[in-house]
């Protein structure tokens, strides 16, 4: 079981959520600078290539595929589902954000 791609888009997340507080993000040049919209689309990148890699390995499994087991195709369809729950999250706090200052008075 690779966790590999969980754990990249798990620290992305946190990196993101780090830069959206103003805190020092790990793992950054000594600068501190991260530019939000990458590390967004990166993560966005990551949700759909893991969501596309479960798919495959169902619809391989599907096809009587004798390298892909069950377990593996399951595991793989959690993953996938875990992170764009996990992205529906960031996009709900983003927008929460963008409407409490919206709401702001100037």
């Amino acid at each position: 079981m690779d966790s590999r791609g969980i754990d990249q888009m798990l620290n992305e997340l946190r990196s993101v959520s780090q830069a959206a507080q103003n805190k020092p993000v790990q793992g950054t040049e000594a600068t501190g600078n991260v530019d939000f919209a990458d590390v967004l689309n990166n993560a966005l990148k990551d949700v759909s290539a893991a969501q596309s890699e479960a798919r495959e390995m169902a619809q391989n499994f599907s096809a009587g595929d004798p390298n892909v087991n069950l377990q593996d195709v399951m595991v793989n369809l959690q993953k996938a589902s875990l992170s764009f729950q996990q992205m529906v999250q960031v996009r709900n706090r983003l927008v929460t954000a963008y409407q409490d200052m919206m709401n702001m008075p100037v």
